[in-house]
C-alpha cells in the first residue's frame, strides 16, 4: 500500500469534507491557514484582540487554548465578542491537553475541539512498564470511557475534532509498546479515531507534529497508509511543532510542510513560529500557494489511491541515505556516504568570480565554509581565467566548477584540464594547490559520444564530470553509464522536462533521476541545485528572499529528509554570501549537516510561563556558539520533557516565574528563580563538558 498516489507529480489525497463552523476542511476545498492566539485565555479582551489581528492578517480558523475549566468557561464570551465585531465566520478551535473537563466546556462554545491523545487519557512519566495483551486492552477500554463523552457531545453539537499526536507527549504506555517512534504516534491517534467511528462520527481532522521535520514526515506518511489500510479518509492538519523562529523556523516548516503537500497529503496547516502569531500567517499562505499551484486532481474519484505501478526505491517511513561512491573534490572535501552534503555557491560569470570571492572572503566563514564555486563559461578562455581567479584570491574554495557551454567541446578544454592538472598540487615555490576541477555539462541521450569525450578528458586529468540530465536521458545513457563505472562521476538535474512524468514538481524529479541512476547500477553522488531550470514554477521563479527560502528548503530539505543528495547548491539567490548561509541553514534544518546551536522552541500560547521570545532570543545570544549542542526552550510542560527527549539541555517553565533545568528528558533542577535560569543553564552545559568560549569578535 502507497502512502500516495505518486512520488513524482502532486495528485492531491482524496479526503472526506469536514466543517468547521462556515469553513471547510479536505475534499476539494482550498487549503486552509491556522494560527493560534498567545494570550492569557481568561483575558477575553486581549484574545479577542489577537483573534482579530489573525483574522485580519487572513488567518482561516483560530486555535485558543483552554488549560482548564475556567480557561474554557471565557471561550464563551471571546467566540460572542469575536462574532460581534464581525468574525462571525472565523471559526475558533478550544485546544486541550490534560482536562476532559475542560474539552467537555469548551465544546458547548467553540466549533472545533483538539485533543492530544498522549495527554488526554493518559500520564507521562517515562515508566517502563510491560503490558500483557489483556492489560493492553483493559488501558483501551478505559481510554474508551474517559474519550467517548466528548465524541458523543461533538456530535450532538455538530462539532469538529483534531485528534492532535504530538511526538513529544506519547503516553508511557504507548512508549512502551511502540518507544518513541512514528509508528508509536500513529497507533496513539489511531487508538481515538477508532473511538470516533465505533460512535459513527467523523468530522475529524488528524495531525501527527514532531520538532524533527523528518521523524513529522515519516509519521504523516504512515498515518495516511494506515488509514488507507482501514477505509479512512480524513483531513490533514500539517505542522511542524516548536519549530522555532526567524530563518530556522521558516525552513523547518516548509521542509516538513511541503514536503507533504508535494506529495498530495495536507488539507490545513500552521507554520509554528517562535513569533508573534500575525507573522504566521504569510508564510503559511505562502506555502499554501505554492502547493495548490502544483496540485492537480486525481483522473478519476476512487475512494482509495492507488498506487503507482512502479514507485522509486525510497522507504518513505525510514530514513536511509542513498547509498554513494566515494569522490574526493579536493584536499579536505570528500564527497561521500559517510561525508555531510557539500556547499555549493554560484558566480554570475567567470568576470564576476574575483568579486564572489571577494564577498565571501568578507563574511565569517568559520562554521559556514566555502567549499565549491560554479561558474558558468562559454569559452575555453573563460575557462582558463576562472581557475586562475579561484587559484590566486585570498578565499580559495576547495573546488571549481566550470558549467560549460554547449558550444564547448572536448578537445577546447584539453589544455584547460592540462593546466589545472598541473597546478593541482601547488607548486616547488610552496604556493596553495589550484581548487580541484569539476566539468558541469547538460546532456542528452543522444550525446552518448560527447558524454563519453568529456568522460575520457577528466579521467585522463583527474578530475570530475557532473552530468545535468533527466531520468529519461539516464534510462538511454544507461549502456554508457555502465562502462564508466562510478568512478569522477555526480549527477544533477537539468531542469529539462521529464516525458515519464510530464507534471513533475522539483523534488519529484530529483527522486526520478536518483531512480533512473538505481536502475542504471550507477552509485554516483547527487547533486541537489536549485535553479531557475529547476524550480518548475507554475508561473514564476521566487524573486522575494522568503519565497527562495521556501523553494530551497522545500527542494532540498525533502530530498535529504528522504536521504537523497551529497552536494546541495541555492543558486537563485544574487548574493553568494546569503545564498551559502542559507544553504548551510537548510541543511540543519534537515538534520543533514550540524554547523551550530540547534533550538526547539515551542511558539507562544496562552499557558506558557515566561515570554517565550524574549527568552528565547537571550538565551540564544548566551549559547549560539555551541556547535552540535541542542536546547530547548518550552514554555511550559505539556510537550516539553518529550519534544525535547533528543535534545541536550531544556529550559523549561515550571511555574510562574520559576523555570526547571534538563539534561535530556530528566529533570535536574527544579524551581529556579528565572532571574538566574539563563546562569545556571550556561553552569549546567559546562558542568556536562559542552561548553566553550564564543570567539573574540575581531573588525573584518
Amino acid at each position: 500500500m502507497a502512502y500516495c498516489t505518486s512520488r513524482f507529480e502532486t495528485i492531491r489525497r482524496r479526503t472526506v469534507e469536514v466543517k468547521v463552523g462556515s469553513v471547510a476542511i479536505g475534499a476539494h476545498n482550498p487549503i486552509r491557514v491556522q494560527s493560534m492566539t498567545t494570550s492569557n485565555t481568561q483575558d477575553v479582551d486581549a484574545t479577542v484582540r489577537q483573534s482579530i489581528a489573525l483574522a485580519e492578517v487572513g488567518c482561516e480558523i483560530i486555535r485558543v487554548t483552554a488549560p482548564n475549566v475556567a480557561a474554557a468557561k471565557c471561550l464563551k464570551d471571546i467566540r460572542a465578542k469575536l462574532s460581534a465585531e464581525g468574525f462571525a465566520n472565523i471559526p475558533l478551535v478550544a485546544d486541550i491537553h490534560f482536562l476532559p473537563s475542560a474539552a467537555m466546556e469548551a465544546v458547548e462554545h467553540v466549533e472545533k475541539i483538539r485533543v492530544n491523545p498522549g495527554n488526554y487519557a493518559d500520564k507521562k512519566k517515562f515508566a517502563v512498564q510491560e503490558y500483557t495483551d489483556a492489560a493492553y486492552v483493559q488501558e483501551l477500554e478505559r481510554i474508551h470511557e474517559t474519550f467517548s463523552p466528548l465524541v458523543l457531545r461533538c456530535k450532538e453539537l455538530g462539532r469538529a475534532m483534531r485528534i492532535g499526536t504530538n511526538h513529544g507527549s506519547l503516553s508511557d504506555r504507548i512508549m512502551n509498546r511502540y518507544g518513541d517512534t512514528p509508528l508509536g504516534m500513529v497507533e496513539s491517534a489511531l487508538e481515538f479515531l477508532r473511538i470516533c467511528r465505533g460512535h459513527n462520527y467523523h468530522d475529524i481532522v488528524l495531525s501527527m507534529k514532531a520538532s524533527n521535520p523528518k521523524v513529522m514526515i515519516q509519521a504523516y506518511r504512515l498515518l495516511v497508509e494506515r488509514m488507507q489500510m482501514e477505509d479512512m479518509h480524513y483531513p490533514l492538519h500539517l505542522g511542524v511543532t516548536e519549530a522555532g523562529d526567524g530563518e530556522d523556523g521558516r525552513i523547518k516548516s516548509a521542509i516538513g510542510i511541503g514536503s507533504l503537500l508535494n506529495d498530495g497529503l495536507g488539507d490545513t496547516i500552521r507554520v509554528s513560529l517562535t513569533e508573534d502569531s500575525v507573522y504566521e500567517v504569510p508564510v503559511a499562505q505562502a506555502i499554501a500557494r505554492k502547493a495548490m499551484a502544483r496540485w492537480q486532481t486525481a483522473a478519476a474519484p476512487t475512494s482509495v489511491a492507488q498506487p503507482e505501478a512502479a514507485p522509486d526505491a525510497v522507504d518513505p517511513f525510514h530514513f536511509t541515505r542513498r547509498g554513494v561512491t566515494s569522490l574526493p573534490l579536493g584536499p579536505d572535501c570528500l564527497v561521500g556516504p559517510e561525508q555531510p552534503p557539500r556547499v555549493i555557491v554560484r558566480s554570475p560569470s567567470a568576470a564576476a568570480l574575483g568579486e564572489t570571492l571577494q564577498k565571501l572572503a568578507a563574511a565569517r566563514l568559520t562554521d559556514t565554509p566555502l567549499e565549491g564555486v560554479v561558474v558558468p563559461v562559454a569559452t575555453a578562455a573563460e575557462a582558463t581565467a576562472a581557475l586562475a581567479t579561484a587559484a590566486q584570491g585570498k578565499l580559495r574554495p576547495q573546488f571549481l566548477v566550470l558549467e560549460l557551454a554547449s558550444a564547448l567541446t572536448p578537445a577546447d578544454l584539453i589544455p584547460v584540464a592540462q593546466s589545472a592538472a598541473r597546478s593541482s598540487g601547488g607548486d616547488a615555490a610552496g604556493s596553495a594547490a589550484a581548487p580541484a576541477l569539476v566539468l558541469l555539462r547538460a546532456f542528452a541521450g543522444e550525446e552518448t559520444d560527447m558524454l563519453a569525450g568529456f568522460a575520457k578528458l577528466v579521467r585522463t586529468h583527474g578530475h570530475t564530470l557532473a552530468i545535468a540530465t533527466t531520468d529519461d536521458d539516464v534510462a538511454l545513457l544507461t549502456p554508457l553509464l555502465r562502462q564508466l563505472g562510478d568512478e569522477r562521476l555526480l549527477f544533477t538535474h537539468s531542469g529539462a522536462a521529464s516525458a515519464q512524468h510530464p507534471h513533475t514538481h522539483p523534488v519529484g524529479a530529483y527522486r526520478a533521476l536518483a531512480d533512473a541512476l538505481r536502475h542504471a547500477g550507477c552509485r554516483a553522488p547527487l547533486w541537489i541545485r536549485n535553479t531557475s531550470a529547476i524550480s518548475h514554477q507554475p508561473s514564476s521563479i521566487a524573486t522575494d528572499f522568503l519565497g527562495r527560502l521556501l523553494d530551497a528548503s522545500v527542494l532540498t530539505g525533502s530530498l535529504l529528509c528522504d536521504g537523497l543528495g551529497d552536494l546541495v547548491s541555492l543558486e537563485t539567490d544574487p548574493a553568494p554570501d546569503r545564498a551559502l548561509k542559507l544553504a548551510y541553514n537548510v541543511l540543519q534544518g534537515a538534520g543533514a549537516r550540524i554547523t551550530k546551536t540547534e533550538f526547539v522552541a515551542c511558539p507562544s500560547c496562552g499557558r506558557t510561563l515566561f515570554d517565550l521570545q524574549t527568552t528565547t532570543q537571550r538565551i540564544r545570544s548566551r549559547t549560539g556558539h555551541l556547535k552540535g549542542v541542542k536546547i530547548a526552550i518550552m514554555g511550559c510542560i505539556v510537550n516539553g520533557p518529550g519534544e525535547m527527549a533528543d535534545a541536550d539541555f531544556g529550559y523549561v517553565g515550571g511555574a510562574p516565574g520559576k523555570i526547571n533545568l534538563y539534561v535530556g528528558k530528566t529533570c535536574v533542577q527544579y524551581n529556579i528563580p528565572q532571574n538566574e535560569a539563563d546562569d545556571r543553564l550556561v553552569a549546567l552545559i559546562r558542568d556536562h563538558g559542552k561548553w566553550t568560549d564564543p570567539e573574540p569578535v575581531t573588525a573584518s
